[in-house]
């Protein structure tokens, strides 16, 4: 049985080490996603200024970024919004195998300590075997 317990707790430590790292995939994509939204806004402060010094040349080209600033705007919301939902999920992975593993290792240290307990009651049994034996021997002798 106690084998058995290690090896479900190895296990469990394993499934909790892959759910952390899951998440933490998760989280640096998720980073990724908020610097390129970053960027993208820096780009967009970019352009303005450029567009503002030649009104000019602005005009043929500022309405095509606009709309594709738009667009990948857009999507990187999308994709972050996404995200935070597999981040979510990846987080109540996580907390269900933690628990997992909590529980295992609750029930591995009640059987040690019912095992430390059944050996010291048999211990202590044996004692008072030998101290009734030389209490009976002493009386007799």
């Amino acid at each position: 049985m106690a084998k058995k317990l290690k090896t479900l707790i190895r296990l469990n430590k394993w499934t909790v080490d892959e759910r952390r790292r899951e998440l933490g995939v998760l989280l640096a994509r998720e980073d990724e996603l908020r610097t390129l939204l970053a960027v993208l806004e820096q780009d967009l402060l970019d352009e303005q200024k450029t567009a503002a010094e030649d009104p000019t040349l602005a005009g043929f080209t500022y309405g095509g970024y606009a709309q594709r600033y738009l667009d990948n705007k857009a999507k990187l919301l999308r994709l972050l919004a996404a995200m935070a939902k597999e981040i979510l999920a990846a987080q109540d992975r996580l907390a269900e195998a933690y628990k997992d593993l909590k529980t295992v290792e609750e029930v591995e240290k009640n059987r040690a300590k019912k095992e430390l307990e059944e050996a010291n009651r048999r211990e202590q049994k044996m004692l008072d075997e030998i101290a009734s034996t030389r209490h009976e021997r002493a009386k007799g002798g």
